[in-house]
């Protein structure tokens, strides 16, 4: 392989770029899978009525988890337009992809959101919006 200037890539120049190359390949799926680790029940709300209801939840892209995962969010950082939601995480504006709203009433009253994050950025998993009252 020829670079700019002439110079070759020699055998131990392959060697290392091939190694690094499989080192980020085998890296990438473990800074994927952190950030789903990193939400996890606590035990702070193992007591809560509606503990059983928040395990049960789930959107299109699958189990929301727990309230321990979920984040309530304040009606100055969500909005609805046109049919779809959008919320403000970490000072930036989100979509909130139609699979993962929860349609079923909401039992908690307040807004909430699972989001996922990841080395990408943040994405949703679930969205329920607050009771509106």
């Amino acid at each position: 392989m020829e670079l700019a200037g002439g110079s070759h890539l020699i055998g131990a120049d392959m060697d290392r770029l091939k190694l690094s190359l499989r080192s980020a390949l085998l890296l990438a799926p473990l800074v994927l899978w952190h950030g789903n680790a990193l939400g996890r029940d606590d035990g702070r709300y193992a007591d809560s009525p509606l503990k059983p209801w928040f395990d049960s939840l789930r959107s299109h892209l699958g189990p929301c988890c727990s309230d321990a995962d979920g984040v309530a969010v304040a009606d100055p950082d969500w909005e609805s337009h046109n049919g779809r939601y959008r919320v403000r995480l970490d000072g930036q504006w989100i979509e909130v992809p139609d699979e993962a709203v929860i349609t079923e009433p909401n039992r908690a009253g307040r807004t909430m959101v699972w989001p996922v994050k990841t080395a990408f950025g943040i994405s949703i998993r679930c969205f329920m919006p607050g009771s509106m009252i």
